[in-house]
């Protein structure tokens, strides 16, 4: 009997395991174009706005998977979303990895997008197999997994960075100097692929077993996750259960704008965007291109982007032990201000910098830059950036200051990139143990029953918007504002949050779900 119980847990730890890679794509998708922005701009001529929509356009997708995940997963099954979900990341994958033009890595990407329905399916999956008492750790492991997704696709990119400008001969066979961004991208098709092949082993909810009416079938599945004497009650528990939930999506949609919801919806709000506008998207998205501008050159902007990834998962990691024993606000309220501090401290750090070509320097420079166009800049202080690329746009012209941004910067620059990078590295670690992981945990407690579903459709459509907004802006931000000006924008943004949460948000640690509806409502 104790082997059986074991093999039981082991199997829904087994499949739990396979469906949480759903996010670790999830993650690698969504960072993995960092390393092929300073690539794609010169291989396709893009403006700063043509350059936002490449980056920005996986959220256009997502948008839509927020809105359609949970009816289709009724319609068509779990499982078969999921394989659906795989396929999605495939496509995508291998259609931006061979994109002739602007136009196809666009739509290419946004397909991907639209496997980010696997944030919501993957989870709900997770939910209905787990057993009681280790559902909430496992579907921690799929928030986990995104966090390993971002680290992993910044030390792909690094690794195809270096082989790309080694003289290896299975590097050159492989056309990775030639088209490293290509295999940036591209590479995503192997966990795509493996995901796919390892879902058929999945098998199907038995919530939605039973939501077909397929009992015995709903018995087999459960029959392989927990022990006989539940199955009958588990059963009966879907059922219970499917009952309270056959109301149609938009009567409960209504009641999100009741007026006793009013406080709690606009708490999730405040939460949801100011997850996005503090920048952390603009952080994942361009990370090698922020350090760039801090004259590290290339190599080491791409080694620094790591960093990230490795801060990103250990902080998560931090997140998770802390949430229930500190409590929801107070990690938001440190979490903020570290936020506040470190965003400002990035744009500090950017604002110190001068910009002065030396004689030198311009002799060191590529053949593919035109020395000669940069000579009336010799010798000529700038004290911004935005002043110095300016007059680089009027010497030597635009193409060619978009290709060789990093260069002509790391030439010029006189600053102390320690700074910026720490600064972006406590940024993404006060992200970690806060906005990151605590508001999903906290919509999820602040909604009532009734309207839990749609309030937080709601909001993550709005949380989706916002970090599209904030994906597609930041190239022309950075040509127009200039980059200390950005960072100051963020900790702006970053000092409201934090006196909306402080002024609005009650703690919910230690409350039931019923305690919390009427604490809210009373408050309204």
């Amino acid at each position: 009997m104790h082997r059986l119980i074991l093999r039981q847990r082991h199997a829904a730890l087994y499949y739990a395991s396979i469906v949480s890679l759903g996010g670790f794509l999830f993650g690698f998708d969504a960072s993995v174009i960092s390393g092929a922005v300073s690539f794609i701009v010169p291989q396709f001529g893009l403006n700063d706005w043509q350059l936002g929509l490449v980056v920005a356009a996986p959220t256009l997708g997502g948008i839509i998977a927020a809105m359609s995940g949970g009816p289709l997963a009724d319609l068509a099954g779990r499982k078969r979303l999921l394989l659906a979900l795989a396929l999605l990341y495939t496509i995508s994958a291998v259609a931006s990895a061979f994109a002739p033009d602007y136009a196809v890595l666009v739509i290419a990407r946004f397909v991907g997008g639209l496997a980010f329905a696997s944030l919501s399916v993957a989870p709900m999956y997770i939910g209905e197999i787990a057993p009681r008492e280790k559902r909430g750790m496992l579907i921690s492991v799929n928030q986990l997994n995104i966090m390993v997704g971002f680290s992993v696709a910044y030390f792909a990119n690094y690794f195809v960075l270096q082989a790309s400008q080694s003289e290896l001969p299975w590097a050159q066979a492989l056309g990775l100097d030639r088209h490293a961004w290509r295999w940036m991208l591209g590479i995503e098709a192997i966990p795509a692929v493996a995901w796919f092949l390892l879902l058929f082993r999945v098998p199907e909810s038995p919530r939605w077993l039973v939501m077909q009416r397929r009992r015995e079938d709903a018995r087999g599945v459960l029959l392989r996750l927990k022990p006989p004497e539940r199955v009958e009650r588990d059963l009966a528990e879907i059922e219970e259960s499917l009952v309270d939930a056959q109301e149609h999506f938009l009567p409960r949609l209504k009641e999100v704008f009741l007026p006793a919801m009013r406080l709690p919806l606009i708490i999730g709000l405040v939460v949801a965007i100011a997850q996005q506008v503090t920048g952390i998207n603009a952080v994942y998205f361009y990370a090698p291109t922020i350090f760039e501008q801090s004259g590290v050159g290339t190599n080491a902007a791409f080694a620094q982007a790591t960093l990230i990834g490795i801060i990103n998962v250990v902080f998560t990691v931090v997140a998770m032990l802390l949430i229930d024993r500190l409590g929801r606000r107070p990690l938001l309220l440190i979490g903020l201000a570290g936020v506040v501090l470190s965003m400002a401290l990035t744009g500090y750090g950017f604002r110190q910098a001068s910009y002065e070509l030396s004689d030198a320097a311009v002799a060191q420079l590529s053949v593919a830059i035109d020395r000669d166009a940069l000579r009336p800049l010799i010798n000529v202080p700038f004290d911004d950036d935005l002043a110095f690329k300016r007059a680089l746009r009027e010497a030597a012209g635009e193409q060619a200051v978009r290709e060789h941004s990093a260069e002509l910067i790391q030439a010029a620059i006189d600053v102390d990139p320690v700074i910026v990078l720490i600064g972006i590295l406590g940024f993404v670690a006060s992200f970690a143990v806060s906005l990151g992981p605590v508001m999903w945990c906290l919509l999820a407690e602040i909604f009532p029953n009734r309207a839990r579903g749609p309030a937080m459709a709601f909001v993550g459509v709005f949380n989706s918007m916002a970090s599209f907004a904030v994906q597609l802006v930041f190239p022309w931000e950075l040509s127009n504002l200039g980059n200390a000006s950005i960072f100051f924008i963020y900790a702006a943004f970053g000092v409201a949050a934090l006196l909306l949460v402080a002024w609005l948000l009650p703690e919910t640690k230690g409350k039931s779900l019923e305690e919390l509806e009427t604490m809210l409502g009373a408050r309204v």
